[in-house]
This record gives C-alpha cells, structure tokens and sequence, in this order.
C-alpha cells in the first residue's frame, strides 16, 4: 500500500488546514487508518484514529480541535485542523492504526506561525 499525504502548508496560530491522505489498494476500507505526526527533533507521535465504521478517537493535545474522517470509496482519510497553535508544527502522515504500519511515505508539513 502507497500513501499520499496532503494539504499542508503555512498558516497562523488559530487558522485552520484540511489534510488529505489517499491509500493504493483494495485494502483501506477494513483497515482501522490513524493519522500521526513528528515535529522537528521528536518522534513521531499519534494523532487520531477512526474505525471502518466512523468511530473516533483522539489524543488529548488535539481532542476538540481535529476531526479525523474518511472516505472508503476514495481511499482516502482527511484531517480536519482547526484552532492550530505553533505546537502542531510538524509533518503529518496516516497509516494504519493496527498491526504493522505501512511505508511512511513524505508526509505533508504543517507549519503554524505564532
């Protein structure tokens, strides 16, 4: 499977970005998809996470101001942004949520000015 991460870019704290992740493959729509992120000098770290189903979670640093959704018959996962601080600097990336991850493939970087 091939990832493909975008919609990234500069933006000022409290503005907002939409990411888009497209998946190859058949795959993608019984896989449980994450996204992640790893700002400069830090591992990589999880973002958020939705079931085949829709379901949701969320870690604490971004509960309330991202929105992880997808779309099966486009293979594709978004990352709603919103209320961005200078902290969410980072590149961004999904896979899979479960078992052994993917190729990470470029990622998108998010840059968020204060």
């Amino acid at each position: 499977v091939q990832l493909q991460a975008s919609g990234g870019g500069l933006v000022q704290a409290g503005g907002s970005l939409r990411l888009s992740c497209a998946a190859s493959g058949s795959i993608f729509s019984i896989i449980v998809m994450g996204w992640y992120r790893q700002a400069p000098g830090k591992q990589r770290e999880y973002v958020a996470d939705i079931s085949t189903g829709g379901s949701t979670n969320y870690a604490d640093s971004v509960q309330g101001r991202f929105t992880i959704s997808r779309d099966n018959g486009k293979n594709t996962v978004y990352l709603q942004m919103n209320s961005l601080k200078p902290e969410d600097t980072a590149v961004y990336y999904c896979n899979r949520y479960q078992g052994v991850k993917w190729s990470w493939g470029q990622g998108t970087l998010v840059t968020v000015s204060s």
